[in-house]
Formats: structure tokens, sequence, C-alpha cells
């Protein structure tokens, strides 16, 4: 299946597309909802839900005759490629983030696995809006088993589903409406096809009952620069023209506030938006303490599109791209080609590349790989080259050819990376080509040995996302967990602040690269805990520049301390806020 959905999983075979308002009651009096908060800003409207997602029962059709079957077919493969065409028609009209999410659902719905299970089913006499239903089905259970990036994809394919059934049966395409005024946007969770070009100036917010800080939804809001607040309880009571406001920054959804109130909450929050996006760089705290702010890229494209945002180079270049959905491996030119993009886009400036994060949950068509009962805790990132040397080796070769073409020499690090004499392994081999040399942490016991692992090498980038889903023993695609995988958590800032201070020790730079460096608050938390560098989706590089600009060092290290005496999330946020003012 398509690999690059990016929204979080829910239940397969969860209802048979239901419209998720009827189970909503109005709310009767003004009340506050609690959520995690994930892009700061305030926005204040009327309630809208996604439109309903088609009634349709399989059970109350006919099986297909025979001779009709084929046509049955055709009749489904058609609704396919027209719900395809048409997300490709709007990733079209959209840029980054959301016309990559739109492209890769449409893939989705001509995906030859997904179709195939399909037509298999009309084959044997299934109508096609019973089979669509029934493949999703067979291909969540799957996924959702697998869990990580694989489970990942079982909202987008309930999405293209349902898509391609209302296609089947001639009524409306589900989705968001486009609201007469400007709204905030509920939602039990978002598809990509949902959110990825949606309109700032008619949709201010996003709120989801599902969801984490990694979501799909969050990126999303990101990139638009609209509010976000994700896991809300309760969110299920708020009825459709519900008046409410969003509170990014703190995480809450008030029903019916006092609109005067509201009104200017959302002035005052307007203006720090506006004077946040004068913000031109370099990263420095008001003292002068510099902070390098980076940008996360996937291909060329992102990158050229990350260079017109304030951000000093790349921290994150993800090499995925060059390998998923292949059927054999890229050659070391076209790996070179690839890389080169990246290298020109930001020529004369720090360029950090990961080899490749694959294997697992990403499984590579090209290699053959075990099924694993723990995909999460698999053979993936590094540990690809145990059995598949070649494969870094000739991504190492294609980096060293592109940095020899551009006369630059890229930071180059590794995933996955567990233990001391992993990092040395590494280490050697990029700099026997001339580059230098880094590692992620991600896994626990690399933080627990930063020290012996920082003697190995010449920088580490910490990546948050990983580390704290490892560190709670919580999948970070799991809706249900996600105040467990909440960047705040303090167990895995408390390993943040280890590999920190071990960077210090020994005079290296530590980077963070996970979405914990595009919060502004906890960018301040991590520089004060010795992080030098912070890199994300180029649409945070301001936010959280203009913060930092407005601290001293002395008050990211206060705020750092009275963190790490934290026990939970929300107290580590409080506390932070209160030691940086607000």
């Amino acid at each position: 299946m398509c690999s690059a959905a990016r929204d979080r999983p829910v239940s397969p075979g969860r209802d048979r597309f239901p419209d998720r308002r009827t189970d909503r009651t109005s709310v009767t009096q003004t009340q506050v909802l609690q959520g995690t908060p994930v892009v700061a800003g305030k926005a204040f409207g009327p309630a809208i839900w996604p439109g309903a997602r088609p009634d349709y029962d399989p059970s109350a059709e006919a099986d297909v005759a025979a001779d009709e079957r084929e046509v049955e077919a055709k009749r489904f493969t058609d609704a396919a490629a027209t719900v395809a065409g048409r997300l490709r028609e709007r990733a079209s009209h959209a840029s980054g983030a959301a016309s990559e999410v739109l492209v890769a659902t449409a893939g989705l719905a001509e995906d030859r696995g997904w179709v195939g299970a399909a037509t298999a089913l009309i084959a044997k006499g299934t109508p096609a809006p019973a089979a669509a239903a029934a493949a999703t089905e067979q291909f969540a259970v799957m996924f959702t088993k697998l869990g990580g990036l694989m489970a990942e994809r079982v909202t987008d394919l309930n999405d293209v589903r349902d898509r391609v059934v209302a296609e089947l049966l001639g009524i409306p395409e589900p989705g968001v409406p486009e609201p007469p005024v400007p709204s905030v946007l509920l939602a039990d969770d978002l598809a990509p096809a949902d959110t990825a070009g949606l309109d700032p100036t008619l949709i201010t917010a996003l709120v989801t009952r599902l969801g984490g800080p990694t979501s799909h939804t969050a990126i999303i809001a990101r990139q638009l620069g609209i509010p976000c607040v994700v896991a809300v309880g309760g969110l299920a009571t708020v009825a459709v023209g519900t008046t409410v406001l969003v509170d990014g920054t703190a995480g809450t959804l008030e029903i019916e506030p006092d609109e005067a109130v509201a009104l200017a909450g959302v002035d005052e929050s307007r203006r720090k938006a506006a004077a946040v996006a004068s913000w031109t760089g370099p990263g420095t705290t008001s003292d002068g303490h510099r902070v390098s702010v980076l940008a996360n890229v996937a291909d060329g494209a992102s990158a050229r599109n990350a260079s017109g945002h304030p951000v000093e180079g790349v921290g994150l270049f993800r090499t995925e791209l060059a390998f998923l959905e292949r059927t054999e491996a890229p050659t070391i030119a076209e790996q070179a080609t690839l890389y080169r993009e990246v290298i020109d886009a930001f020529a004369d400036r720090k360029v950090v590349i990961r080899t490749l994060d694959a294997g697992s949950d990403k499984p590579l068509k090209f290699v053959t790989q075990l099924n694993e009962a723990n995909p999460a805790l698999g053979v993936r990132g590094n540990r690809i080259a145990i059995d598949h040397p070649e494969i870094r080796a000739d991504q190492l070769d294609a980096i060293a050819a592109a940095a020899r073409e551009s006369g630059a020499t890229p930071w180059v690090m590794a995933p996955m990376i567990a233990s001391p004499s992993e990092a040395a392994e590494f280490a050697g081999e990029v700099r026997r080509r001339g580059l230098v040399a880094g590692v992620m942490v991600e896994v626990p016991a690399a933080a627990i040995l930063a020290p012996a692992i920082m003697a190995e090498v010449d920088f580490v980038s910490i990546g948050t996302n990983d580390l704290t889903q490892y560190t709670m023993a919580a999948d970070r695609m799991s809706a249900e967990l996600a105040t467990l995988t909440d960047p705040w958590q303090p167990a895995a800032l408390a390993l943040i602040d280890m590999v920190a201070r071990a960077g210090e020790a020994a005079g290296k730079p530590v980077g963070v690269c996970g979405e914990a460096a595009a919060d502004p608050l906890l960018a301040c938390v991590l520089v004060g805990m010795g992080v030098s560098s912070l890199s994300a989706a180029p649409a945070a590089a301001a936010p959280v520049g203009a913060r930092l600009a407005e601290v001293t060092l002395d008050q990211c290290r206060s705020a750092a301390q009275a963190v790490l005496r934290t026990a939970d999330p929300a107290e580590a946020r409080a506390v932070a806020s209160a030691a940086l003012g607000g």
C-alpha cells in the first residue's frame, strides 16, 4: 500500500459509514474542554463538523449476477480512478505538505493491493460498494496489527473507501464543508484529504477528539498557521453551530464563551502572530546566545520551499522518498541527483542528511524481510545494514558524490542507533568518505549511554517523536495513548537533558529534529538544557525563533530546571510558561 499517508489510525471496522454527528447532544452550559495543545493562537467562531460519510449497509444488497460482474468490477475501478483524479487535481492547487499528502492519498485510491482485493470480491459476486468496504477492512486489520506507520494508514484507507463508495452510490463526496463564515473545524479525526488545502481564512482552527502532537492534522495546522488542539475529551457533545473559543496555547476549547472577551483574546493573539511573522532570524536568545533554527525536508521541492523561510539550513533531510515504493534499489547516480537538489537549495549552509530510515513498518519492496511481531522494535533504520550492507554503502557513496559535485560537506547521521559500537561503526564509514559523522538519539539506550556515544561521533540529533514513544512504551500513532506520547512527558525530557549535558561535556553539538522543536515554549526549554539547534517543519521557524528572541539563556535554563522537577506534561507546560513569562 502507499506509504506516505500521515494521519493517526482508527479501529478497523469501527462502523459502516455513519454520520458521526448523530451521537452529539447540545451543550447547555458554558464549559471548557481540555486537550493537548499543538499550535498556539486563539480562534473564535461557530463549530462545524466534516460532512456525513456514506450511509451504506453492505448486507442490504444481493450478490451480483455472474454475467454482470465484469461490468461491476469496471464500475469500481472507474470510481476509484475518479476519486484519485479529484485528489490529484486538488494537489495541483496546493503546495508543500498539503500537496504531498493529497498525492499520497490519490495513490492509495489506485493501489494495486487494495483494488485487487476489491475486484477479487466482485468476481465472486460482491457488489462494488460492499467490496470496497470489505477490502478496506481486510487491510485495516492487517495494518493495525503491524502498528507504527502502517497503522497510521487506516484513517486514510477509510477516507478513500468513503469517497469511492460515495462515487459508486452517486452521492456527494464526503469531506469538510465550506462554511459561509470563518469557523472552527471539529472532528473525531481528520484524513489528509480533509485537511490538505483548507482555506485558513474560513477554517480558523482545528480541534480533534483523537490524534496527537505528531499527527497529520497537527502538521497541516502548523503549515496553515492556525490554532490546533487534539485529543479533546467530550468533543462529541459540541453541536454544529455552537460558538467556541479555541486556545491552542492552553489546549482548551471553551463552549459559548463571552463574545467580547473571546474577540479581545483573538485580537491579541493575531497581534502576536503578526509580530512572529516578521521574525527573519538568525536564531538567538535576547541576550545573544546563538541557536540554529533549521528545517526538516524530504526532497528537493520541499528544500526549495524551506529556503523561503527564515531557516539557517536543513537539520533533517529524510531520504526515504528515494527508496520507498520502488521495486528495485535506486542507483548511486539516481540518489546523488536527489541529494544534490537539497544541498544546492541550501548552498553554503548546513545540511544534515539522515540515512535510510525504512524497514519493518516502512518496508522496502526490493528487500525481502521477515514478518515481525513488533515492527517498531524490529529491523529498521541502520539495522537494515546488518543483512544488506550494500544499501547503506551505496547511499553513503551517493551522498559523497553529491558533496563532491557541490563542493559542500554535509553532515550525515544514522537512525535507530542503540549502542556506542554501532555509532563507531557508522562514523567510520562516514568519515572514510570525507563527511561529518553523527547519529540519531531515538532509543533510550542511546540517551543513557550518551557520553560513550558522543565520544564516537561529531554530533547527535535527538528524534523526540520516537524517543518519546520508546520511553513511554506507547505507539505514537495510537490515538488512545496520545497523552503518553506528548513531547512534554517529563521522562522523555529527562533523557533529552542527559544527552544535552553529554554534548556540552564533550564540546559537540546536540540538535533536536522531532516535533518538539516546533513548539516555541518547549524549544526554549530545550535550549535551556543545552540543545544547540532546532529543526522542524519550515512553518515553525518563525514562531520558534521569535519566542527565543524574547527570553534570555538564564530564563531558558531556569525553565528547564523547573520542568525536570515535574511529573506530568500539564505541570511541565505550566512551570515552563511561568518561568518564561507566559
